[in-house]
Formats: C-alpha cells, structure tokens, sequence
C-alpha cells in the first residue's frame, strides 16, 4: 500500500511539474482581461472538473479576484443568465469534447464573452473555440487504467491557483485585504480582533489603593484573569497580579495590615482598547507577562488574559 502511495504522489508531482513548459503567452492574456474587465471570472465545467472549479472560484473570490461558479450542465438549462456582458469564462474540461461543454461553448461566443479553455488536449473543440488556452497536459492519470480523473483534476487544480496568485499579487492583495475576506479564520482574527472584543464585563477586577490584601485577593481569585487594576478616581494608577501575592508572602510575615498600594506595580502598560490583540499578545510573549490592561481614553475598561488571545486561535 505504501509503495503505492508514493507512486501516485509522485506521478502526479511529475505532472504538476509538467506543467511549467506548458505555460504560454495566453496565460499573460488571461491575466491581463481579468485585469481590464469590470466583471468577473466565471468557472465552468462538468463531472470533477466542475468539482475543481468550484474549488478555483473559491480561491479566486478569497485573494481578491470576484468569481462565480457555473455548472455546464445547468448553464444550457437557464444559468447561463447569471453571465454579465463584461464576465471572462473559464471552462475546464479535460478532453475538451464532452456534450455539455460543446452545446455550451456557441453559446458563449454568441454572447461575446471571452472564452478561456482550460484543457488537456490543445486540439479539441474546446481548445479551437477558445480565445486563450490554459493547457494543463498530463502523461496519465494515477489510476492503473488511467481512467479516473486524478492527475488531470490536480493539474487544473494547479493551474487554477497560478492564476489566483499571479491576479493576487498584481492587484496588490494584502494580509489586511486577506482578513476582510477570513475574518473568521486564524489569520483574519489576527489582522482584526482588537482587545476589545475580547473583554468580559465579569472579568473587570478592581480595587483601590486602600483596598485591604484580603479583599485584593477575594477580587483577583474572583475574577480568574490572575490579576487586578488598581484605580484612583477611574484611572489606573497600578496592578497587581498573582505574582505580586506569592512575593508579599513570600516576604511578609505579617501582611494582614498591608492595601493594595503596599504591594502594587506602579505605572503599568496600558493599552487602548482597539489595540489588535495579535500586538497585544506579542508584548506579552517579549515581557513575558500573562495579562493587559484596557483602557478607553485613558478609563479602565478590563483584563485581557493571554489565555484569552490564545484561544480565539492568535498566535
């Protein structure tokens, strides 16, 4: 099983390679109508081949490319009137000659939308219609009866993410740009989850200077961010953390007659709350310190544990 595992991995490693001499000028042309037009990329296909243009589209509309996916086999049976005048249509087909893809393509030159083949054979009716050819040739598929599309569904897959990178970088498609389209993944989040979205009202521990240690650690011990702002007139004026607690211990024999002000941090860092937690988090790591303080314009507002960066999945 492992021998064969490595053959196919590696046949189809080979093919992907394949495809760099493949490469022409019309994939420049492709790359610059899609540049040119105000309209969108269309993906077309039928059997897996519509499977990896629905997997292209999505990569497309991800990276700043707008893209939709139609269905060949719909497309002649009233889809085809999602297509906007000004869209550019890509249509994979590995032979080129399958029915749907021959009824379909007549109807997109009527239309006057440029056609992009994206094929295996450069000289089938898909490839002679088309205004440019992406040709994604391979020497077999993976199967032992080189039938079931495998290899030729990975060079699509390929040639398809070459496109969105290349449209990508042209269009200058930044990490920030990234987030706005993944504001759910670990990435987006870290490009715009700010400290604020991550305070919680029952997480907002507080005292003042001439809080008594006891209730300092009833108040820290409650709140579970290891740690208390100290403030005076809603400004924060010190913090105190679990760390603080173990050295006054530590070196206190009697600190039953000791307030917050005894044993705090003065000046602490504060940051406002539309700090990115990602920078937040990076301070932390750098001053090795397991919590911040929030403030907006200069109010206390509450704790942001490292735990709770952590676990929106920042890292």
């Amino acid at each position: 099983m492992i021998h064969t595992a490595k053959a196919v991995i590696a046949q189809q490693a080979a093919a992907i390679e394949g495809l760099i001499p493949q490469l022409t000028s019309d994939f420049e042309h492709v790359i610059r109508w899609v540049q040119d037009s105000n309209g969108r990329l269309v993906l077309t296909g039928i059997g897996k081949s519509a499977i990896i243009g629905m997997k292209i589209s999505a990569t497309l509309n991800s990276t700043g490319t707008k893209s939709i996916f139609m269905h060949a086999a719909d497309a002649i049976h009233g889809d085809l009137g999602m297509i906007d005048n000004n869209d550019i249509v890509i249509c994979l087909s590995k032979s080129g000659t399958t029915p749907e893809i021959k009824a379909l393509v007549p109807l997109l030159k009527n239309r006057g939308n440029k056609l992009v083949g994206m094929t295996a054979n450069p000289d089938s009716f898909l490839a002679k219609q088309s205004d440019a050819v992406l040709h994604v040739g391979i020497p077999k598929e993976a199967d032992p009866n080189n039938l079931a599309p495998t290899t030729s569904t990975t060079a699509q897959l390929v040639m398809g993410d070459a496109l969105a990178i290349c449209l990508m970088e042209r269009n200058g498609f930044n990490p920030e740009d990234f987030a706005r389209s993944h504001p759910g993944g670990a990435l987006g989040k870290a490009l715009h989850v700010q400290l604020l979205h991550l305070l919680q009202e029952h997480k907002k521990p507080a005292v003042k200077q001439n809080t008594p240690i006891a209730q300092v650690i009833t108040e820290i011990s409650a709140k579970l961010v290891g740690a208390t702002a100290v403030l005076e007139n809603e400004k924060v004026v010190g913090v105190i953390t679990d760390g603080d607690l173990r050295r006054m211990m530590e070196n206190q024999k009697d600190f039953n007659s000791l307030s917050a002000k005894d044993i705090m941090s003065k000046n602490p860092i504060l940051f406002k709350d539309t700090t990115l937690a990602k920078q937040a988090l990076t301070v932390m790591q750098e001053k090795e310190i397991s919590q911040v303080i929030v403030t907006q314009n200069d109010t206390y507002c509450g704790i942001v544990h490292i735990h709770d960066i952590l676990n929106e999945g920042i890292y």
